[in-house]
């Protein structure tokens, strides 16, 4: 059996969610007897400007072939104009405009497109929902296409052109009930065949070094954040709410932001920004974290809370997120805010009770591995493809490909470069 992942960028560079997901998944599949995976991606490692980085051609990362397309054109400035005009109000878009707004978003890869077509894989499985790869993939596919959305209630989920495509997928594979919610509320997507999937965490990869050694703050307290410091992963409120603890509640507690910067540094003294770390690294941060916070709105399934559990490190998220709270409510491993006033609440609860901290943490643990097993996710995983190839694919009026469109200056990251 030959499976064939189709994503915007891919590679053990990219800290990304959904392509995280997709490499796991990918290098776990490989090392299954009877299955050949390859994966068809971008040269582009920078979701925000497309910039052609990665040689074209074959390469293997970690057992899987992996296929790189050059990028029609790096992000324009284009696309920012009409995302704004759009998502005030997305479900009124016309197609049109919406198939414009998924060109402008990205990337567009010609050849990547002509691949999928021709590809003699039994099945495609294209993730995440959002990119002109995926949505040019689901039409061009002449085998069954499984969709994994990693879907959040955001403005471009409402878009006609995601409707549109969505018409012509053979299956779907979510991460958490709430993202199947989601979707059948948004698409009534109910009578296609699916799955409640999840992810499997990987064992910690920690060499018991201090974490505040390597934060540079000694023995003091912190709380963590691990993942892009984005402002759409509310890392701009989460500093801002952090300084204002502060300003209440005195004391050596610290806020360490790890991962990589999509911008400036929070400016606070209490606030360590590291930008990218070692998976050791990472893994020795984290189990010496007093909390985990997440604290974006827009997650799909949230890896690092069940990473967090693992170590029996207790979670704090957004209240506003469905899939984070899933995790929380399901668990017992951890509590959420929707205001300052909540998230004070919440760290200051935490933070002063070691009793608590412990008792939400080896809950969060024992549902991570009643529920998280790589065994038998990938179980789960290959009885549903081969029912998907089993169903075939059914013939369909194909939709036109994506067309390149915009004239204005590429988009460039502040300070330069891609």
């Amino acid at each position: 059996m030959k499976l064939t992942f189709v994503t915007p960028r891919y590679g053990t560079e990219v800290i990304g969610g959904a392509e995280t997901a997709a490499r796991m998944l990918a290098e776990r599949l490989v090392a299954r007897d009877g299955w050949e995976v390859e994966v068809l991606t971008s040269c582009a490692l920078d979701h925000l400007t497309w910039e052609n980085t990665e040689p074209a051609g074959t390469t293997i990362i970690n057992g899987v072939s992996v296929q790189r397309f050059p990028t029609a054109s790096p992000r324009l400035h284009d696309y920012f104009a009409l995302d704004g005009k759009l998502r005030v109000a997305p479900a009124a878009a016309t197609l049109e405009e919406t198939r414009e707004w998924v060109s402008l978003n990205g990337p567009m890869c010609p050849d990547l497109v002509d691949a999928v077509e021709a590809s003699d894989a039994d099945v495609i499985a294209c993730y995440p929902y959002l990119f002109a790869t995926t949505v040019d993939a689901i039409s061009a596919a002449r085998v069954p296409v499984v969709l994994h959305p990693a879907a959040h209630d955001e403005p471009a989920l409402y878009f006609a052109a995601f409707r549109r495509s969505f018409k012509h997928l053979d299956g779907l594979v979510y991460h958490t009930r709430a993202e199947r919610d989601l979707m059948e509320d948004v698409f009534a997507v109910g009578a296609l065949p699916q799955v409640v999937l999840g992810l499997g965490v990987n064992d910690p990869a920690g060499t018991g070094r201090a974490g505040g050694e390597i934060l540079g703050i000694g023995d003091r307290p912190y709380i963590a954040y691990l993942g892009r410091v984005d402002e759409h992963k509310g890392c701009g409120m989460l500093a801002e709410y952090f300084a204002r603890y502060k300003e209440l509640h005195p004391g050596p507690l610290a806020l360490a932001m790890v991962g990589p910067l999509s911008g400036a540094a929070a400016e606070h003294p209490d606030i360590i920004s590291t930008g990218t770390v070692s998976e050791a690294d990472k893994w020795d941060i984290l189990a010496d974290a007093q909390v985990l916070v997440n604290s974006s709105a827009y997650e799909s399934f949230s890896l690092v809370i069940l990473e967090a559990w693992t170590q029996e490190v207790p979670v704090l998220v957004n209240g506003g997120c469905a899939a984070t709270m899933e995790h929380c409510t399901r668990s017992g491993g951890g509590l959420w805010f929707d205001s300052f006033r909540t998230f004070e609440a919440a760290v200051a609860s935490l933070t002063d009770d070691a009793a608590k901290r412990a008792a939400l943490g080896a809950a969060g643990r024992r549902y991570t591995e009643h529920n998280y097993a790589w065994p038998v996710i990938m179980d789960r995983y290959v009885a549903f493809l081969e029912g998907v190839v089993a169903r075939g694919r059914p013939m369909r009026l194909r939709t036109p490909r994506l067309e390149v469109t915009g004239s204005g200056p590429a988009y460039v990251r502040e300070g330069g470069g891609g």
